[in-house]
């Protein structure tokens, strides 16, 4: 039925003050090269270059191997968006990689899009019944033609058409924008699933909406804050116009975030996701008291912990496992075999350190357990004498419909077994779980603040009974 529906992602816009800007694609450029953990599958910028015009280029692979310093030039302007993305079950195509662009009569606009419409289905059938076509079979293009239908009826104002696109939508959404005008919009979904903040750089002027903080620490800009769920922010003429256009009783932030998908150097809704990172390998050590010779951090995303870990144990760290920095982040690619295959190559052993030692092993979650199985497979042939296995997120028993890579029970191995049961899987001498509790105080925010669905089966959607039809879709996708 859909063969691709969800976006997992990192986005950028940047609003230089200055007309005659012709830095600002190089300047996204560089932001995009600093969200590149966000993707890795494709990549593209888009400028509104003046007297209406917006162009851009993109295409497949990181974003150094789509852009070069002569195609930069091409892209001239003072406003613009850029997009890196990881892989779904899509075809693929050009047409599906961001950002993506939409001229309808007297306006034209392109988006870059983060998050899942969780309701696409029924909005894309509806909008079929007002006269739209579709290209591809993404929420992107419903999303995008959904902001097309209310431009129309609210008279080419892109404000209260980003409002009410706002109220017709569910799901996760962090959006950036550029129209005809040379306008920049950037567009939070109320329950604030997925993250965006806004910034900016005095030499040169320029205002930046990114996915991170780090995007804008990257163009040396400072953050002025979190984009508030449910907020529209327009940029134009130099001016920034805000509005919370719709509120939520209640926030969801993704606990994901924190625990693997944003960069440790990033600050997102006011804190630290090293501090968070940190508490959490603290955590685990008062949880599971282990006798060990080391703690071994899994490269990249378990160091953090494990220098928490350490040092709240007294238990020496010392690096077990060598990534090799040529080969990606192995959850976020499209297949299974892809994954395991890169596993393979991704990591070396330290044999000095592993032969021989009781080991205290952290890792950020375990999804599928094929990983922490050929881990743990890896660690025992260099004669490691013990593993125990430490892991930040607790069991991830349900699918991920808000723009997590996790999309059915099958997949999940904690939602087929128990703890012990994923302990013998694996291979692990012992096994330790992060808690619902502990995680929560590691990240700082309140319970109810946090979106915790792939934890608890709880979803805090419009209407949550649609998540079986979700997952029938994403089966037949």
């Amino acid at each position: 039925m859909i063969s691709k529906c969800m976006e997992k992602c990192g986005v950028i816009g940047v609003y230089s003050r200055n007309a005659g800007d012709s830095q600002c694609a190089r300047r996204i450029y560089e932001g995009l090269v600093a969200l590149q953990h966000r993707g890795q599958e494709s990549a593209g910028i888009y400028m509104f270059s003046g007297d209406g015009r917006i162009a851009g280029i993109k295409g497949s692979g990181l974003v150094t191997e789509v852009f070069s310093a002569k195609s930069l030039e091409l892209l001239k302007g003072s406003v613009g968006i850029g997009h890196v993305r990881y892989s779904t079950t899509g075809t693929g195509t050009t047409d599906e990689i961001q950002p993506f662009f939409v001229r309808e009569g007297r306006f034209s606009f392109a988006l870059a899009f983060n998050g899942t419409i969780t309701n696409f289905a029924e909005v894309r059938k509806w909008l079929r019944n007002q006269g739209f076509y579709f290209k591809t079979n993404t929420d992107t293009e419903v999303l995008a033609k959904t902001i097309a239908f209310y431009l129309s009826e609210e008279g080419y104002d892109y404000f209260a058409a980003l409002e009410r696109t706002m109220e017709a939508l569910d799901g996760a959404f962090s959006v950036v924008l550029i129209n005809e005008k040379g306008e920049m919009l950037g567009m939070r979904d109320p329950r604030g699933f997925k993250p965006l903040c806004l910034g900016a750089t005095s030499d040169p002027e320029m205002y930046i909406l990114a996915s991170e903080s780090v995007a804008i620490d990257a163009l040396h800009g400072f953050l002025l804050g979190d984009v508030y769920p449910g907020e529209i922010i327009r940029i134009s003429d130099g001016v920034v116009e805000r509005k919370v256009a719709c509120k939520s009783e209640k926030h969801s932030h993704c606990m994901f975030e924190y625990v693997y998908f944003a960069r440790e150097d990033s600050i997102i809704e006011g804190i630290h996701v090293y501090n968070v990172r940190w508490r959490l390998g603290a955590i685990l050590s008062e949880l599971y008291p282990t006798d060990a010779d080391y703690v071994i951090p899994v490269p990249d995303t378990g160091i953090v912990p494990a220098i928490g870990f350490s040092q709240a144990s007294g238990i020496p760290l010392a690096y077990g496992l060598v990534r090799n920095k040529y080969v990606g982040r192995t959850f976020i690619m499209p297949q299974q075999q892809m994954r395991e295959g890169a596993v393979r190559v991704k990591l070396g052993v330290i044999r000095s350190v592993v032969s021989g030692k009781r080991m205290v092993v952290v890792d950020d979650s375990i999804v599928r357990g094929t990983t922490s199985k050929f881990i743990v497979e890896l660690l025992k042939s260099f004669n490691a004498a013990k593993v125990h296995l430490r892991i930040c997120c607790p069991p991830i028993v349900s699918p991920c419909y808000m723009g997590i890579d996790f999309p059915s029970h099958k997949e999940l191995i904690a939602s087929k077994m128990d703890v012990e049961g994923v302990r013998r899987f694996i291979g692990a001498d012992s096994l330790g779980y992060m808690t619902i509790d502990g995680l929560v105080r590691g990240i700082g925010l309140p319970k109810g603040e946090l979106c915790l669905a792939c934890l608890t089966g709880e979803y805090p959607l419009k209407r949550p009974e649609d998540v079986d039809k979700l997952e029938e879709i994403f089966k037949r996708g």
